[in-house]
Formats: structure tokens, sequence, C-alpha cells
């Protein structure tokens, strides 16, 4: 298989500029420090996975369209894999190339400047206490909307009960928060905090069948270690957390799946050589090439205007309860717009990752393109640098964008639409921090007897401490 890649690269011109741009965004990441390093390699991984892995799976083995095969597309089927590749990805080439020239230059200019320190907030214990709270509230809606039967799962519209679909949120935002600050001590405390937590998230990534839970806290965990210091330890355990998790994903469906419903996905695997079988699972879950293919179908400037896209977003950041009309949901409406131009969805309703890429297209052509990259490559610098903030509300809109993975598959409505939901769970989080510290000031020691109890200030650490260390970690 790794064989055939390079001569299917050399070939396609698209595929190979593809390759060559998340390439050069793998230097960016190299050249980058803390947090925008991990970010920058996991979004390299993450379109190689959609663009390079799975165009190359297509051109190999090139599959017979068949139900329940969501890789073997037939619309690229249909004018010839070569052909259909080609043209899907050279709107995608021309964004990453653009996208990665972008963070380059930032990449560079950054590096003349002051290098991140120690993140103010982490080990803060008004910080983790909220986290835990939140964590708690969360975990409790999550096994209330799966005893109802109310979890829903990936893709769907909508949920059963919106309040609890909400109210599992801030769960999310514990769950992630605690994995990146939280401090406990001892090496055998952490490594209980972040077990506990990380089954708690692979539990849920099973309840609602979706890899975000998962990767979020791998993605977790790999942020925790950029704030903290790298050791090889360390990177082997973010590729333990990393391919654990999607295997005790498949592993633990495989349990809820029925063994008719095993048998038809064996017979669809079947027609893939036995070398490729074992990544299916997780190419399926990695489908912007199905997005770059309704792009095409589409066409450039084909979609929503520009004053309609000024407008959505403004929206999207509102509360549904005060605007008088619904807001766009940008997921559905690809699916049932972009993709219906190709695909008959009239008896489907699915919300679908449309890609920054892929959105910017179909909007402005070109032109659009530029925009929808650019737009993303401003909220990954602004994610890295909000983990590092003193104050609480932009630290936990980063958090958020750990598990929420805007900057992966989502373009500029899906973007603001997902944040505008994690606005209400911010200001949640921000109201019990209040709680919680009104109720230290009450129930906690005085002020001047935290004074001598706290020493203040870098000098009280003891000669060759690390401020930013982890201990034995």
């Amino acid at each position: 298989m790794l064989k055939q890649a390079l001569p299917l690269l050399l070939s396609n011109f698209s595929l190979l500029v593809v390759a060559v741009a998340l390439g050069a965004l793998v230097v960016a990441a190299l050249l980058a420090h803390g947090v925008l390093r991990v970010l920058l390699i996991a979004q390299a991984v993450y379109w190689a996975m959609s663009y390079v892995a799975r165009p190359v799976v297509l051109l190999t083995v090139r599959p017979e369209p068949r139900f329940g095969d969501n890789i073997a597309d037939p619309r690229l089927a249909e004018i010839g894999y070569d052909v259909g590749i080609e043209a899907a990805l050279r709107p995608v080439a021309f964004g990453l190339t653009v996208y990665a020239l972008i963070v380059l230059a930032y990449v560079l200019w950054a590096r003349h400047r002051p290098r991140p320190g120690r993140a103010p907030l982490a080990g803060d214990p008004d910080l983790i206490a909220t986290l835990w709270v939140l964590y708690v509230l969360g975990t409790g809606a999550r096994l209330l909307s799966v005893a109802t039967g109310a979890a829903g799962s990936a893709g769907d519209v909508q949920s059963a009960s919106p309040v609890l679909s909400l109210l599992t949120m801030p769960a999310t935002l514990g769950a992630v928060g605690l994995i990146v600050f939280a401090r406990p001590p001892g090496q055998s405390g952490t490594l209980a905090v972040l077990g506990v937590l990380i089954a708690g998230e692979l539990w849920w990534t099973t309840a609602t069948e979706s890899k975000t839970p998962i990767l979020g806290a791998a993605l977790a965990v790999a942020v925790r270690f950029a704030l903290t210091g790298w050791t090889r330890a360390k990177i082997a355990g973010i590729g333990a957390v990393s391919v654990a998790g999607i295997a005790g994903f498949d592993w633990l469906q495989s349990l809820k799946t029925s063994p008719h419903l095993r048998a038809e996905a064996a017979a669809v695997d079947g027609a893939y050589p036995d070398a490729v079988r074992p990544f299916l699972s997780l190419l399926r879950r990695f489908d912007l090439l199905e997005a770059a293919t309704d792009a095409y179908y589409v066409g450039p400037s084909s979609w929503l205007g520009p004053g309609e896209v000024v407008g959505h977003l403004a929206r999207s950041m509102i509360p549904a309860q005060l605007l008088a009309e619904e807001k766009l949901h940008a997921g559905t409406a690809w699916a049932a717009e972009v993709r219906g131009a190709s695909v008959d969805m009239s008896q489907v309703s699915v919300s679908l990752a449309e890609g920054n890429v892929s959105e910017g297209y179909v909007l402005g052509g070109w032109t659009g393109v530029v925009v929808g990259v650019a737009f993303t490559a401003v909220v990954l610098v602004g994610w890295s640098r909000t983990l590092y903030a003193r104050h609480l509300v932009p630290v936990l809109f980063g958090i958020a964008l750990i598990e929420i993975p805007v900057v992966f598959e989502r373009g500029m409505l899906g973007s603001a639409e997902t944040l505008g939901k994690y606005l209400q769970v911010v200001v949640l989080a921000w109201l019990v921090r209040l709680m919680l510290g009104q109720w230290r000031r009450t129930h906690g020691p005085p002020v001047a007897q935290r004074d001598r109890e706290v020493p203040a200030g870098p000098q009280a650490a003891p000669a060759g401490a690390s401020v930013g260390s982890e201990g034995t970690q």
C-alpha cells in the first residue's frame, strides 16, 4: 500500500499539492512553540486522513460503491476516481497552500516575540473547583440522557431533548479543562484523575457514537503536555490515548451492534484488501473528501450571498430564545442544499461537516476559499493564546475549542454556530465561578490568614524548582 502511495501522489497533481501543503504545516508546527505546535500537528494529521489517506485508498483499491460504504463515493466512481479526486481536491490544494503560507508567516514572525510561559490559571483552585462542578453537573445530565434515550448520535439534526443536550455540555468543558489544568499532587494522583476523565469521555464517545469526545480528550492531553513540557513518555502517552480511544470506540460500538448489522459491515469491508481493512473504520470518520466532492458538484459561488453569510454569523452568537426566527444550522443546510444538489437527500435528515475550504468555495469561489482559511487561521492563533490568558472567559473558550473540532472540519458558519452554543455554557461556568468565589470568601479563612499560609511571589519557591513542571509526571 505504501509503495503504491508515492506514484499516486506524483500522478495526481492536486493530491501532491495537498501533501506538500500539509508537510509545510508540519514544518510550521516544528518552528512554533507551546500549544500552537500541538494544534498545528493535530490539524495536519486530521486533514491528512481526509485529503490524503482516503484518496490514496480510493485510487489504489478503486472500490465499487455499495450501500453502507461511505468511503466509495458513487459520484467519484461514476466519473472515474482519477478525474473525480483531481477535480474535487483542486480547491483544497489551493486553500491548504494559502493556509500553510499564512501560518508559516505568523510562526516566523512569532519566533521573534517572547515565548509563551506558564499558563497563569493552571492549578488555580477557583478554576479547578469550577471545572469539577461543571463536570459533575454535566455528567449527571449525560447519565439522564442515556437513561431516557435522549443522548442522540453523531450527525443528528436535533436532540430528543434540547435541554438535556445543553446540560451535557458542561461535562465536556469540565473534563477537558481538568485534563489540561488540574495539577493533583504526585504522579499517582495525576494518573488517577486523567484516567477517570479519559474513561468518561470514552464512554460518552460510545454513547453518542461520535469520535469527538475521545479525540478531544487526546488533544487535551497533548495541550497539557505543551503547557508543562515534553518527554518521550508523554509523547508515547498521547499516541496510546489516541489509538486506544479509537480502538476502544470501535470495540464498544461492536458490542451495541446486532449480529446482522455486523455481518453486513463485514461484507462491505470484504471488498477492500486485507492491508486496508483495519483502517476502514477510522477512515470513515474523516469525511471531508465528501464535502470537497459536494463543492465540486455544486460549483463556486453557488450557495449563500455575502449579506446572508454576515447575517447568519451575527445571529449565531445570539441565544435562539432571543431571536424571532430560527437560526441557520450550517451542517443541516449543507446536507440539504449543497450535498442535496448531487445526492438524493430527500429521505435523509443529517448534519454534516462542511470544511473551511469547501464552504469557502461554494460561498465565494477562490476568494471565498482565501477568506475561509484565513478565518480558520485567526481562530487557531486566537485559540492557542486563550489558554495563556489571565481571565476565566477566554480560558473557557480555549477549553471548549479543544473538544469541538471547528478548526479541523468546520467552516465559518459551522464554527460560529458551535461557538454560539458554547457561549451559554461559558456564561454558566462564569456564574459558577462567582458563586464558588463568594463561598470561599464567606466560609474560607480570613484574607490575612491566607496571606500568611500561602507565600506570595516566586521567591518562595525552592531553589531549582520549575514553575511550570509537573513534578514526577
